[in-house]
């Protein structure tokens, strides 16, 4: 198995365009690890890493859940603390109105109107940067508000504090956009989903922290006593198996809709007729749920708490706090963004009446439905059945392990990594960059990565 692994790997680099796509990509994922390690000027990252490491248990929540979607780069009070975020929320805002504002709608179907929302997406983004980046600047002079029980100061003595503000807020804007601007280099000229692989190479990155976790809960170091309950030990290793597979399972799931091709003239030509099937992917929608969700939920609750302490207002911090992770609301809210991305992000990629028409056009039908709408009909019914179930076992992947990992009081430098929402995402972004890896690979007559042992899952 590892031999044939080796050897397609090998294959990888046998193909000049796959070989420099795939180089690209490492040296651009390797500047946005340089990102997330570079400290913005005039700040003390050293302390503030000291004090994550020490207070690893007030970083369960969204503190920790955001750190780890910027690569550890907020714990080092890096120019690229801002994440990628704020450009995902940009585009949820633009996608959601261009579903409901008639002239997005009118753009979005004309030629080169996507690239026209694409950039409004990207101005955006930078009113969300300055925005977030300026509360960021903000906690950071002020760092116990934003960091309980952090003693001393960020910024370094002799420093104009409206210099800092105003330089700290560009230099965090700056690295964002230059993180978008990356991701988008690795969609065109790399392999892969640019912008998922930038978050997950900072999720990747915390690996061998949650490796040291997992090994000091029950071997301690120091001279400690073994820890005696293995059985937990091997309920984590049990259910982070069980995650991999079952996201491994729903991604690669499909159903397959029967087609049949009639029999048809074009000029002197009689093209026989044929069948063939129309593979619909239960889980349609991908990671892209799950980002989506973080993304909103990271935000309010860190302004809200913000704003709460800011202003006195007890009921915004109340209010904030809840939104946390941890608490039942967050994991409410979670789970109907959940569902609802599910089906917002299937509703703008899946046009079952183009689909319907096109099949229409060549002659196609499926058997025991007519043409037209009744197709169009069927096809809406059969994606939102699966689409459901694509749904739920999204949201159970994604709560069950952070729910566990609280009954429990597992690490959450551990609970953080081996959740379901950051290795569904690892595994995700994975099985698509390996999928398009296999497509080059399968048209110069390689074998790919996923040829044995695929997942032909029906539902």
């Amino acid at each position: 198995m590892f031999k044939s692994i080796a050897d397609t790997f090998a294959n990888c680099f046998k193909i000049p365009e796959l070989k420099s796509r795939i180089l690209f990509t490492l040296l651009v994922l390797a500047v946005c690890r340089l990102i997330a390690w570079v400290p913005v000027p005039g700040l003390n990252g050293q302390a503030l890493q000291a004090w994550f490491d020490a207070n690893q248990g007030a970083t369960s929540g969204v503190l920790g859940m955001y750190s780890l979607f910027t690569g550890g780069a907020l714990q080092k009070c890096a120019i690229g603390a801002l994440g990628i975020m704020p450009y995902i929320t940009a585009t949820i805002i633009i996608q959601l109105l261009t579903t409901v504002v008639g002239r997005l709608q009118k753009l979005a179907r004309e030629e080169g109107g996507r690239t026209q929302i694409v950039k409004y997406g990207r101005y955006l983004t930078v009113l969300l940067c300055l925005g977030h980046g300026t509360l960021m600047t903000l906690s950071w002079e002020n760092p116990a508000t934003m960091f309980p029980g952090f003693q001393g100061d960020l910024i370094y003595d002799g420093i104009n504090i409206w210099w800092y503000r105003i330089q700290t807020i560009l230099i965090l804007t700056t690295g964002t956009l230059l993180l978008m601007w990356l991701g988008e280099q690795i969609t065109e000229r790399g392999i892969g989903n640019g912008i998922s692989l930038v978050i997950t190479i900072g999720i990747v990155a915390e690996l061998p922290a949650a490796l040291q976790g997992f090994k000091d809960m029950f071997f301690p170091g120091g001279g400690a006593e073994p820890q005696a309950n293995y059985f937990y030990m091997v309920l984590l290793i049990g259910l982070l198996l069980l995650v991999v597979a079952g996201v491994i399972a729903v991604t690669q799931a499909q159903r397959k809709i029967p087609v049949q091709y009639a029999q048809r003239a074009v000029g002197r030509k009689v093209f026989q007729g044929g069948s063939s099937f129309l593979p619909l992917r239960v889980n349609a929608a991908g990671v892209m749920p799950i980002i989506f969700a973080q993304a909103i939920l990271m935000f309010p609750a860190m302004v809200l708490t913000k704003a709460g302490e800011l202003f006195k207002m007890q009921p915004l911090t109340t209010f904030g706090q809840q939104l946390e992770n941890g608490h039942w609301l967050y994991y409410v809210l979670y789970t109907m963004m959940i569902l609802f991305f599910s089906y917002f992000w299937v509703a703008t990629q899946f046009n079952e009446i183009q689909i319907a028409d096109d099949l229409k056009k060549h002659g196609g039908y499926i058997p025991g439905v007519r043409p037209g709408q009744a197709t169009s009909d069927f096809l809406h019914r059969a994606m939102s059945r699966i689409t459901l179930a694509g749904a739920i076992f999204l949201t159970i992947i994604a709560l069950v392990p952070m729910l566990m990992g609280q009954w429990f009081r597992i690490s959450p430098a551990v609970s953080q990594f081996f959740g379901g929402t950051s290795m569904l995402i690892t595994v995700g972004v994975l099985l698509d960059t390996m999928r398009q890896m296999e497509t080059h690979l399968l048209m110069r007559h390689y074998d790919g990565f996923l040829k044995k042992g695929r997942v032909k899952g029906r539902f």
